[in-house]
């Protein structure tokens, strides 16, 4: 590593170098990303440090640091910088006299005040001040000072991010959920699927119906060791015959929403969309994938990642209304959508571009109605304000964008499993447009997603069934 800068090395102060009456200081602004990594390294979770609610409620009336936040800057003042490397920290006292709160900057000083040459131990008065001068930490502190010249380079510390649970998160985990609703999984003969579906009974989402070979399904419950037995099960032969039996046990109101399970995506869908004995209706089918990303502050739909190949316009207008209804079931009113390609101005030779303007204009004209559309727009210009500005982009959709909707599957899928896999995002996915939302999962997902998927789908089922109530003509 370059050490020509000194700026780029540390160095300590022997105890010969240091006399009585030196100082050394810093300061540091205290940020709530302060709070919560102090509160996550030291396991500290006192609501009066991580809980604004109940803050409001406490003697200070809102969140303060944790007061060992402050002693760890006076650490970071002797082992830094006076007296620095190879100090050993051997006594702190500390007197909390003033809370620190959020956007106070502190001056954090040491003092040399007594030396004791024959055991090299120095006693630093240390102190806390916030901006107005104000002390609100101060003490003694005791060190073994180093005795030999240290210069090393600065350490370059890795940055840390917060990655936590955001609204979809929160909204999908409710306690006050509907009510579970009666769900035909298909052909549950393995583990996955048969755990998936008594997971998601055991959280109030879902009242399983068991579609499949009799006793493939209770082979693979005794392999799981998952009871099965207050569950109703529909005995058919093969899995063929476990898509027809599901999707006929839909069409008779029998169940609210299909959960696949181990059987192949065409397989089920081949029976959702029949003409005369399937579930289709108006609109095609498609699948929305709800995200929590820890890098973005709202919950992210991206379709479609699943069914749709190369849609063309009209199959990209349904695309587009599925996820509007979706977000409105999550809850958002009037979402955002993005309409992705590669770059934010319309060019002929890029079909995507002219879909996009196309969208626009129908969104326009009503024949898209309840969110709000812009394209076409580069991701990076959808996701990021920042990126938006410097494009030169003025629009309410760019950088804020609620759904993304990707030019084709390839596209949509490649999206959806990068943020998975390189930016810790996780989610849950529905098929949308059929008579009854399908959990459309796959064999490789865990019983957890799986749950999650039928928290989306009882969501949407429940904003179906009211939607249907508001428009009927009794309104009942």
């Amino acid at each position: 590593m370059p050490v020509n800068d000194a700026n780029e090395l540390i160095e300590n102060r022997t105890y010969d170098e240091i006399t009585l009456g030196d100082e050394a200081h810093l300061e540091k602004r205290l940020t709530m990303e302060d709070i919560k990594l102090f509160a996550v390294m030291s396991g500290d979770i006192n609501p009066s440090h991580v809980d604004s609610d109940f803050a409001k409620s406490s003697r200070f009336q809102e969140v303060i640091a944790h007061g060992m936040w402050g002693g760890a800057l006076i650490s970071t003042v002797l082992g830094t910088q006076l007296p620095g490397p190879g100090t050993v920290y051997l006594t702190q006292s500390l007197q909390f006299k003033a809370p620190v709160r959020l956007g106070d900057v502190l001056r954090v000083s040491v003092r040399a005040i007594e030396k004791d040459d024959q055991r090299h131990r120095i006693n630093f008065a240390c102190r806390c001040e916030n901006q107005r001068g104000d002390t609100v930490i101060e003490g003694e502190a005791s060190v073994l000072a180093p005795v030999k010249k240290i210069q090393r380079p600065r350490a370059l510390l890795p940055k840390v991010r917060l990655t936590e649970r955001g609204r979809l998160h929160e909204i999908l985990t409710a306690a006050d959920h509907p009510a579970p609703m009666p769900t035909a999984v298909v052909h549950p003969v393995d583990q996955s699927a048969i755990c998936g579906a008594v997971e998601s009974a055991a959280q109030g989402l879902i009242i399983p119906v068991l579609v499949g070979p009799k006793r493939k399904i209770q082979l693979a419950a005794e392999k799981a060791e998952v009871d099965i037995s207050a569950f109703e099960l529909v005995d058919v032969a093969h899995s063929h015959a476990a898509a027809e039996q599901a999707v006929a046990l839909a069409r008779q109101g029998h169940v609210g929403a299909l959960m696949k399970g181990a059987l192949h995506t065409d397989e089920l869908l081949h029976e959702v969309l029949k003409r005369d004995t399937g579930l289709r209706t108006e609109r095609c089918l498609s699948h929305v994938m709800a995200f929590d990303v820890p890098t973005y502050p709202r919950p992210l739909l991206i379709t479609d990642a699943a069914i749709n190949i190369y849609p063309k316009l009209a199959e990209k207008r349904d695309i587009v209304q599925n996820a509007i209804e979706l977000a409105h079931a999550l809850g958002n009113d009037n979402p955002r959508v993005a309409i992705l390609s590669a770059v934010e101005t319309v060019n002929p030779k890029i079909t995507s571009t002219i879909d996009a303007a196309a969208l626009c204009k129908m969104a326009e004209r009503g024949q898209i109605s309840g969110g709000t559309l812009d394209g076409p727009l580069a991701f990076d210009n959808a996701v990021s304000e920042a990126a938006a500005r410097t494009k030169g982009i003025v629009s309410s959709v760019a950088g804020r964008a609620d759904i993304l909707l990707a030019p084709d599957l390839e596209a949509a899928n490649m999206l959806m499993k990068q943020l998975t896999h390189l930016a810790d995002a996780t989610g849950a996915g529905v098929v949308i447009g059929a008579r009854v939302p399908i959990m459309l999962t796959s064999r490789a997902d865990d019983a957890l997603t799986r749950m999650a998927s039928s928290a989306l789908a009882l969501l949407f089922a429940d904003y179906q069934r009211r939607s249907s109530l508001l428009s009927s003509p009794s309104g009942a």
